[in-house]
């Protein structure tokens, strides 16, 4: 495919949106909030779900290994899909599968029901995960401009609206209601937002004319990279989901903070990693992925357990206090969890000798495998001992994902921001 200057794509004329890379791009800040806002639509009421089927931690972390089984597999085919139809095409089909999920947990009334609406709720969350991600690949190449950790800061953005909203209508609504809502409303605004995506003839993924392979193998030199962005994939992503899977049982059943009040840990969360994300660009182009990544996940990791710990010590005197360095705590983990999936899935997509289709969809089953099993691990560990102690866990792999960062080093502050003379976001 032809390389497309800034310039040449700022002066074309389009006859229609229809592959315009601007439609594109703006189409997938739209996917990627509706993602983000239908993935955690129902964090805020966890509690609320756990208590109503009657399950310990070890049981609940247990039934959410379907999130991960399901996120796996709809991962691994996406990839293999993404690369023989185009990313739009997958798009277009996994959009529909994400918000049926969330409507089967919506209506559970047994933990059979609650673990097949996960599974198809990871399955379809991954599918369209790898396919956004791929084809925004491709339009940062088109507008010769760094976008991935922008797209990511939308899905922030999505996850803290949903969470504000569920913690804000927490005493009107059933979680039944909240999330059939949800559900309902994403289905409807799935449609035109996936109408501009690139087609397969545009976004380098429909079919190969050179051979390129649909599937790499899982050992040898060529893989290595991604094993590396994998772990370290793994260890963010393993932090955010047991930040929003745990976060309110932590301070509902921990720290006795009421219904409503207990979203604000998530939600100081996800409102960094807004922040965190929408700067993630400009961070990269100035200070490298490498050097970004492995302050912001080490630090940001130290300060959280120390917020928790601290927490925990003051909290028989006053949960007021313990509930503002809880936030506290989750806010600084939030803002450097942000810029880290972004920045492997960046570099995922640029690995020679691999489509970055099926590059992104293997470090993406591993990243969000890990997003959902993570939450699992944490609730067993919380069973032996308590879910204060658990949280070490997911902070020990946000750390372990600074340490994998060493596979991004010399990236982010070359190529796609030089070329463009930018910094960030347009």
């Amino acid at each position: 495919m032809t390389r497309v200057t800034t310039r040449g794509v700022k002066g074309a004329r389009f006859g229609s949106n229809r592959n315009n890379p601007f439609a594109a791009r703006n189409s997938l800040w739209a996917l990627f909030f509706l993602m983000g806002i239908v993935s955690m639509a129902w964090v805020p009421r966890i509690p609320e779900i756990k208590r109503s089927l009657q399950l310990s931690d070890g049981v609940f972390g247990l039934v959410l290994i379907s999130s991960s089984v399901g996120a796996a597999l709809g991962a691994q085919f996406a990839g293999r899909l993404i690369h023989r139809f185009g990313s739009r095409n997958v798009t277009a089909m996994a959009q529909f599968v994400m918000p049926s999920g969330l409507i089967i947990v919506s209506q559970a009334e047994t933990m059979e029901a609650l673990v097949l609406g996960l599974f198809i709720l990871g399955a379809g969350y991954s599918s369209i995960d790898v396919a956004v991600n791929s084809q925004a690949i491709v339009v940062e190449k088109l507008l010769v401009r760094r976008y991935m950790s922008s797209f990511h800061g939308a899905w922030s953005a999505g996850a803290f609206a949903t969470t504000a909203f569920g913690g804000l209508i927490a005493n009107r609504l059933t979680p039944s209601e909240n999330l059939f809502l949800v559900a309902v409303v994403a289905i409807a605004l799935y449609l035109p937002s996936s109408f501009f995506l690139l087609d397969g003839e545009h976004d380098e993924h429909q079919g190969s004319t050179d051979g390129e392979p649909n599937r790499v193998p899982w050992r040898g030199k060529l893989v290595l990279p991604l094993w590396l962005m994998g772990a370290g994939s793994v260890g963010a992503l393993i932090a955010e989901g047991s930040a929003s899977d745990w976060g309110g049982i932590l301070l509902e059943d921990h720290f006795s903070i009421e219904k409503g009040l207990s979203a604000s840990a998530f939600a100081a969360f996800a409102f960094a990693m807004i922040i965190s994300r929408f700067v993630g660009d400009r961070l990269y182009a100035r200070f490298g992925m490498y050097e970004t990544v492995t302050f912001l996940a080490i630090g940001s990791s130290v300060i959280w357990l120390a917020s928790i710990m601290a927490a925990w010590s003051v909290s028989d005197q006053s949960s007021s206090i313990a509930l503002l360095v809880i936030v506290i705590g989750f806010f600084v983990a939030g803002f450097g969890v942000g810029p880290v999936f972004p920045a492997f899935m960046l570099a995922a997509g640029t690995v020679p000798g691999i489509p970055s289709s099926v590059g992104i969809a293997r470090v993406a089953l591993l990243g969000i495998a890990g997003y959902f099993a993570g939450p699992t691990i944490t609730g067993l560990i919380s069973e032996a001992t308590t879910l204060p102690i658990a949280m070490i866990y997911p902070i020990a792999m946000l750390a372990l994902g600074g340490l994998m960062a060493l596979s991004l080093k010399g990236m982010g502050n070359e190529g796609t921001n030089r070329e463009s003379g930018g910094s960030g976001n347009a």
